[in-house]
């Protein structure tokens, strides 16, 4: 389309760009902002159209499944979508789209799913009395294709991921969670902000948390954070391990002791464990007086052990006495020390593996892995990416005497599309480097020159998917045939419900008769 020819711009392509410069525009001012502005325009217009639909109608009661159904596949469809109807029952409703009516640029903006999600939820909500959303996959993901669950039953939505609505004041999870955000971060403002005052070190550390992955990750912390548990923070490199690690001892009563952090793959192994628990005088060539190791420094508060998959043989037997325990001796020495230290254990290894493999001790790991927490690669959080864009120009402006505000749209464009293999750390990196050549206010220039193709992104994703969906039914039927087609049989072999079962039956469209 020519620069003056405006006869090709419909409505749909009218409303696709108004939105998505609209949160451009949004994103510079601040990520809470876009979100607000979301959450009213899909309020505000959740309210206008399903008037509209009753006005149509001449409807006055509440909505039945049916006309539920007719609106929102029609609202979607008549602003550029391609929604469907996939399946309903008396609490679920599931609808597909193949076409987003924010066109292909929502891959820059995956926020707008929660437009679609307070659209349908709020509608739901009013009419039914409660809704949960569960965006199962989206376009704006790189699914190929959108799939929407709409559940009206809270007792069966319970385990389900996604976004509440409720009738009486249309509050959702998203409040709850930007509530406990906030809690975690006075906390560890609290804990952290003055001792980085005073000794100049880094600013008080912070949680972007605006992707549902991430913000489940918030709800563990409150839960596992104060109690006693010890706890395996699995990531890959980058990801912020140490971060939920210093949320989960700022949420703990231990709040005012000592935190300590070590890397054990950064030690080196005839050191690790004179670093650990200390040496007496005369240990060792070298050892010329009593050293306290990091579990005496830690006494009463948390220990961080990053990379503890690459712990000694020797180095694991005295952990797990300690874990066991609660008391060691230093290295060299004779008397027995009582140790009341929280661990907090992190690694971005497959520790089973590592157990299978006789490289990591299966008692250990046992007492390392009481409570378990994921912390997702960074590609699997888009919506963080803006918020912490704007995190890491605030702190690098004021490290380097900057006055960055924005990046352009090419740029975030660029920062969306990047698949970012080394996480956080490497966007950081990245941004460090590219504010200290910017000029002016806004950042028109990133430094990626190591970009794959889309194509070759999409392909391997599909290709890791088939691979993944293969192994699984090939278990699954495995466990069938075991277990003669008894689904409760087959849910107790494999830990899981037989909800769970027969989600996959139903996923790989297999009939657990035909095992029998």
């Amino acid at each position: 389309m020519s620069g003056n020819d405006f006869s090709q711009i419909t409505p749909a392509f009218f409303l696709q760009t108004f939105i998505l410069e609209l949160m451009h525009a949004a994103e510079q001012l601040g990520g809470e902002y876009c979100e607000s502005l979301i959450e009213h325009i899909a309020k505000s217009a959740g309210l206008y159209f399903e008037q509209t639909y009753r006005d149509d109608h001449q409807l006055g009661a509440a909505l039945d499944h049916d006309q539920y159904i007719d609106l929102i596949l029609a609202l979607k469809n008549h602003i550029g979508g391609h929604f469907s109807l996939a399946s309903t029952d008396a609490d679920t409703i599931t609808v597909i789209n193949s076409r987003c009516p924010f066109g292909e640029r929502v891959i820059n903006f995956p926020e707008l799913c929660r437009m679609t999600s307070s659209v349908f939820g709020g509608i739901a909500a009013r009419n039914f009395g409660y809704a949960k959303v569960e965006i199962r996959q989206a376009i704006a993901r790189r699914h190929g294709g959108c799939e929407v669950c709409i559940h009206t039953n809270r007792e069966q939505a319970a385990d389900k991921p996604g976004l509440e609505y409720k009738r009486s004041a249309q509050r959702q999870d998203k409040t709850e969670i930007a509530e406990l955000h906030s809690r975690i971060e006075q906390q560890m403002r609290k804990v952290w902000w003055t001792k980085a005052k005073q000794q100049g070190a880094k600013p008080a550390p912070a949680i972007v948390a605006k992707s549902p992955a991430m913000q489940q990750v918030l709800q563990q912390i409150e839960v596992v954070a104060p109690t006693r548990a010890t706890v395996l923070i699995n990531g890959e490199t980058g990801v912020g391990k140490e971060l939920v690690a210093r949320a989960i001892h700022a949420m703990s009563a231990r709040e005012h002791q000592p935190f300590v952090a070590i890397n054990c793959g950064a030690i080196p192994e005839n050191l690790i464990e004179s670093v650990l628990f200390g040496h007496e005088k005369g240990a060792f060539t070298g050892a010329v007086e009593v050293h306290q190791g990091v579990f005496e420094r830690a006494e009463g508060g948390t220990l961080f052990l990053d990379e503890v998959d690459t712990l000694s043989a020797a180095a694991q037997i005295r952990l797990l006495r300690v874990l066991q325990e609660s008391e060691m001796e230093r290295v060299g020495g004779k008397h027995t020390l009582s140790v009341d230290v929280r661990i907090v254990s992190a690694t971005n290894r497959n520790l089973e593996q590592r157990v299978e493999q006789g490289l990591f001790r299966m008692d250990l790991f046992y007492r390392l892995n009481v409570v378990r927490l994921w912390i997702p690669p960074l590609a699997q959080r888009p919506e963080d990416l803006p918020h912490l864009v704007q995190l890491i120009l605030k702190r690098l402006n004021e490290k380097y005497d900057k006055q960055v505000q924005t990046v352009s749209r090419e740029v975030m464009e660029r920062i969306r599309a990047y698949p970012w293999p080394g996480n956080i750390r490497e966007l950081e990196n990245i941004l460090e480097r590219a504010v200290l050549f910017c000029a002016g206010s806004e950042l028109k220039q990133l430094p990626l020159d190591l970009k794959p193709a889309q194509s070759e992104l999409t392909d391997w994703a599909a290709g890791k998917r088939q691979l993944v969906d293969a192994a699984e039914q090939d278990f699954l039927v495995g466990q069938l045939q075991s277990c003669h087609g008894n689904v409760k049989q087959v849910a107790a072999a494999m830990g899981v419900s037989s909800r769970a079962v027969y989600a996959k039956l139903k996923k790989f469209g297999l009939n657990p008769a035909t095992f029998k």
